[in-house]
């Protein structure tokens, strides 16, 4: 069989078994220059993936240690999403499906407390950024496009809960909820789904235009104001 690990996967691997090792250590084990070794080495550093540290001997200099930082965790499997699913069957299996919903319903809420504060004061095109960015950093790798001054469409190409997605479509329909009551409107479709067999997922999201007079109103009350 063909090793196909990088020598950046085979650092971080050998990290994460190691805990920390130094420049003399990864050229034992992967058998490269120390040349070599600390270009990979001051690569990830670059990229957050490890950090590094100067400890102290016996006698002689200081010698540099590396260890994982905490972004590389991302590089490594998580079994999070099985086990949901299995938890998620458990309590429909004991307490019927209202429960699930109930759980989904209430992951709906929590994320819309978390997020809608982070609208305020926003028109809709700042909401529309911010959404992207909140689902950003949740890892949807969601992007932006404007059809007009009050219609946006979010493609989002990853979906962190895919899998419990599929086994519980209403997943989808909260996370539709969610981005209603936080961009603050109703009129919000989604227009493709990753558990449907769509490559991604898409939302197109109408706001109301804001009326004539409400403009009027605002200037009003800033003229009153100078």
């Amino acid at each position: 069989m063909v090793n196909t690990k990088t020598t950046k996967d085979k650092i971080l691997h050998l990290l994460k078994k190691e805990g920390s090792l130094t420049v003399n250590d990864f050229t034992d084990r992967l058998q490269i220059t120390h040349m070599a070794v600390r270009k990979h080495l001051t690569l990830l550093e670059k990229d957050d993936l490890i950090q590094s540290e100067l400890v102290k001997q016996p006698m002689g200099r200081p010698i540099q240690s590396f260890t994982l930082a905490e972004r590389a965790e991302y590089f490594f499997p998580k079994s999070y999403e099985g086990i949901s699913i299995d938890l998620l069957h458990d309590v429909k299996e004991l307490y019927g499906e209202d429960s699930v919903q109930q759980l989904f319903n209430k992951r709906e809420e929590r994320l819309t407390k978390e997020h809608i504060s982070r609208m305020e004061d926003k028109k809709p095109s700042e909401k529309m950024q911010e959404m992207v960015t909140i689902q950003n950093e949740k890892g949807y790798m969601a992007d932006l496009s404007q059809v007009d001054d009050y219609t946006f469409e979010i493609t989002e190409y990853n979906c962190p809960i895919l899998e419990v997605a599929k086994e519980f479509k209403m997943a989808c329909r909260c996370e539709t909820e969610m981005l209603k009551k936080v961009l603050g409107t109703n009129d919000v479709a989604r227009t493709c789904c990753r558990t449907e067999g769509d490559n991604h997922c898409k939302f197109l999201v109408k706001f109301v235009p804001q009326p004539a007079s409400s403009l009027v109103e605002d200037n009003s009350y800033l003229l009153q104001a100078k």
